[in-house]
């Protein structure tokens, strides 16, 4: 590889992020032309293709993913460079790109991205909503919120926010015509509205109780693959609902939802911001990452 393909190795990591060109000039400030060019002269030096290009799309071919997966991790590593030797003292700047599900945004980390940008505004923080395993790295991202057990041994993980809690809800209605369940057990006889991972499995309710656990595969005619959505069904008495217990607490106070099996809800570990071990690490990440270790539990 030459010398100077080093800068079209960022602009084709940055084509491949935003899955166009015209995405990637108005990212880069350079024209459209300029873009294609500088992709074109990298798979001539590199002697093979890195985007299939379609009129609609462009997407990185096999040759092209694995060159990302190993581009990504050097390019944040110069930017972090960059970024620390330019530290002045002053202001905070920078953004940073977080991908997080919509549960653990609407639960615990909107509000410290909020009071963040408060406190710095320079500084930016970039959201992807997405329930998905995601691979941060080979995304771009700087760092991401999901459970504790899904999380990669070589990830650094920060708890974030306190303890979760999940709860089982029905409406009045949808009880008029059916017993209250004692027992995870009882469940059976009821209708659930299911919930499909991003990657196709249906999720199984999980219950503790004095040490004993056990998981129960609901059915029922609807399943879903949003929580708001789930919740909303369940007020519309489609069945019964399993959620987090901060997502359906104002439902419950008002009688609008009806909260069985609690004693099998026991608390669990909560969310946790994971990110790579770098020696580098930019000064508005490190804020961030301050701030949610001293946020309060």
């Amino acid at each position: 590889m030459k010398r100077a393909d080093l800068p079209a190795l960022s602009i084709f990591a940055t084509v491949a992020r935003y899955g166009s060109f015209r995405g990637a000039a108005r990212a880069e400030g350079i024209s459209v032309s300029a873009i294609s060019h500088a992709v074109r002269g990298l798979e001539e030096s590199l002697g093979f293709r890195l985007l299939d290009r379609t009129t609609r799309s462009v997407a990185p071919t096999e040759a092209g993913r694995r060159l990302l997966e190993g581009l990504a991790p050097a390019l944040a590593s110069i930017a972090d460079a960059v970024e620390v030797a330019g530290e002045t003292g002053h202001q905070l700047t920078g953004t940073i790109r977080l991908s997080v599900p919509r549960s653990a945004a609407e639960l615990v980390l909107l509000p410290l991205v909020i009071a963040f940008t408060r406190r710095h505004p320079g500084a930016a923080v970039d959201m992807l909503i997405e329930d998905g395993l995601t691979d941060i790295v080979a995304g771009g991202f700087d760092a991401g919120i999901r459970f504790g057990e899904s999380l990669e041994q070589d990830m650094i993980a920060v708890p974030v926010g306190s303890r979760q809690r999940a709860a089982v809800v029905g409406s009045p209605a949808y009880f008029k015509t059916r017993s209250i369940p004692t027992t995870p057990r009882d469940l059976a006889d009821h209708v659930g509205i299911c919930r499909r991972f991003a990657g196709g499995a249906l999720y199984d309710w999980e219950f503790e109780k004095n040490g004993t656990g056990m998981a129960i595969a609901m059915k029922g005619p609807i399943t879903l693959n949003d929580d708001r959505l789930i919740v909303e069904a369940a007020l519309a008495g489609a069945g019964l609902a399993y959620a987090f217990e901060g997502q359906v607490l104002e439902s419950i106070a008002s009688g609008a939802l009806v909260r069985i099996l609690e004693d099998w809800c026991e608390p669990f570990s909560g969310f946790f911001l994971y990110y790579p071990s770098r020696k580098l690490m930019r000064p508005v990440m490190r804020v961030f990452i301050d701030g949610i270790r001293s946020s309060p539990r």
